[in-house]
């Protein structure tokens, strides 16, 4: 296990939970690439309401609006790290909305 510590990235996608590449999921794509690139780790949590730029809310209290569920994806890692791997998350991303802030990482151990 690679270890973190101290002062890093935190990177947070937030797309539709209805987005698909090849017929999968989006946001398991982006985990899968973040596994394979060897980043840290990544947690992918629902949202249980949102709306984006078409100014529409999804919830999930509605059933008819249930689709389109935000999901957000967030990665902490090194900076290094992160720039190696956001171009190509930014290839797969096709809306939604990416964010970087500094983090400072407590722990990093296994659970």
């Amino acid at each position: 296990m690679r270890g973190i510590d101290g002062e890093q990235v935190l990177l947070r996608l937030i797309l539709s939970e209805s987005r698909r590449f090849d017929h999968k999921a989006m946001f398991m794509c982006i985990v899968q690439v973040l596994r394979e690139e060897g980043m840290a780790g990544a947690t992918a949590v629902k949202g249980i309401a949102g709306f984006g730029h078409d100014r529409h809310v999804h919830t999930d209290t509605i059933e008819v609006l249930a689709q389109g569920l935000p999901i957000v994806v967030e990665v902490v890692d090194t900076q290094a790290h992160i720039d190696r791997v956001l171009p190509k998350l930014e290839a797969l991303m096709e809306g939604g909305v990416m964010t970087i802030e500094r983090a400072h990482v407590i722990r990093y151990t296994k659970s």
